[in-house]
C-alpha cells in the first residue's frame, strides 16, 4: 500500500473525480487525468485509487485524513481476518 500516492488522490480528487480515474483505469489501463496517475500494474492501481477514494468519502464526512487512514487501515484488517 503506497499511502503517499493514496493521500495525495485523496487531496487532489473529489470522490466522483477519483471514480472517474478508477473507471478510466478499467477501460485504458491508466487513469486520466495525469494527476489521478499512480504507479504499479493495473490491480495496483485500482487497489491504491479505490482506498484514496474511500479516506476521502471519510474526509468529506468529518475525519481527519489521519483518523480516514487509520478507519482504512482498520477496515483492511477486519477482511483480512475473515479469511
Amino acid at each position: 500500500m503506497n499511502l503517499k500516492e493514496i493521500k495525495d488522490i485523496a487531496k487532489k480528487f473529489t470522490p466522483e473525480e477519483i471514480e472517474m480515474c478508477i473507471n478510466e483505469t478499467l477501460k485504458n489501463g491508466e487513469p486520466s487525468p495525469q494527476e489521478c496517475k499512480v504507479s504499479g500494474d493495473i490491480v495496483e492501481k485500482l487497489n491504491t485509487l479505490a482506498k484514496a477514494q474511500f479516506v476521502r468519502e471519510l474526509v468529506e464526512k468529518g475525519y481527519s485524513e489521519i483518523d480516514a487512514i487509520r478507519e482504512l487501515a482498520r477496515k483492511i484488517r477486519e477482511i483480512q481476518s475473515i479469511k
